[in-house]
């Protein structure tokens, strides 16, 4: 068997992660993780899930191991296979086997994404069994108290085909995220990109109106992330227009009627 390259500096966060917490969400997670409990984050797109899971990660210590969940992931790309190498077979453990081996977190981002059969998989992990059925070894491995599950999604955009099913709901922690505050959304633009508070705040005038636009077109209004880029766009010296434009227009939808709406919005603000 291979040895899990998780113990490498790579997999740890070393440096600590910018993050700003919203609410009481990190003292939920680092009591879940004291008592072996997997945790669940649900949040829309961008509002900072996968930062948070960083900022977890190196707060507690721990390699992070990053999955993102898509329609062709199977329960054997997150357990392992055997593959044949020089003639020989030999078994190479899966990004979860992996994580669960070297106590590390394992943060599955949309898992919804995923394969209904990752779901048979991860179940026996998010129970008090705590443990990872590997059928094709004939092996049972057992998660230490150092390993943590986390999975996330995006209960606003996914279709009722793709939601998580109480089986799984039922076993995790759930934290709910949203979009910062007002202040704390300007604070949080300010520290990533560098722009002042002047900018900052008008950036996110311009995210509230595009959020209100959420069912009227739109499937999902201007996230925090697609803020930041806007700054930077902004801080590198781009028209805050032609920034807003790129950065967030463009990657909210391709109509060119909603479009033209959303550019007429940061026109009027910029």
């Amino acid at each position: 068997m291979q040895a899990t390259p998780l113990q490498t500096e790579e997999n740890f966060i070393l440096n600590e992660p910018y993050y700003e917490p919203v609410g009481n969400e990190v003292t939920i997670f680092e009591a879940a993780y004291n008592n072996g409990l997997p945790v669940l984050i649900k949040g829309p797109t961008g509002c900072g899930k996968s930062r948070f899971m960083e900022y977890m990660a190196w707060r507690l210590k721990r390699p992070l191991v990053t999955v993102s969940c898509h329609d062709d992931l199977t329960a054997s790309d997150l357990v392992g296979r055997f593959l044949i190498k020089g003639g020989e077979t030999s078994w190479v453990d899966g990004p979860l086997a992996a994580a669960v081996r070297a106590g590390a977190i394992c943060y599955l981002d949309e898992i919804v994404e995923a394969r209904k059969d990752t779901m048979v998989v991860i179940h026996p992990l998010a129970d008090d069994r705590r443990v990872l059925p590997m059928e094709k070894r004939g092996e049972l491995l057992r998660a230490g108290p150092e390993f943590c599950l986390a999975i996330s999604y995006n209960p606003g955009y996914q279709s009722v085909l793709k939601d998580l099913k109480q089986s799984t709901r039922q076993r995790f922690v759930a934290l709910e995220f949203d979009y910062p505050e007002a202040g704390l959304e300007q604070r949080i633009i300010e520290k990533e990109s560098g722009v002042d508070s002047a900018m900052a705040e008008k950036l996110v005038k311009f995210a509230a109106m595009t959020r209100n636009l959420k069912g009227s077109g739109l499937e999902e209004g201007a996230s925090t992330r697609l803020l930041v880029h806007a700054a930077k766009l902004i801080a590198s010296n781009i028209s805050p227009v032609e920034a807003c434009e790129s950065a967030i227009a463009q990657a909210l939808c391709d109509d060119p009627e909603m479009l033209s709406a959303i550019n007429e919005l940061s026109a009027s603000l910029f």
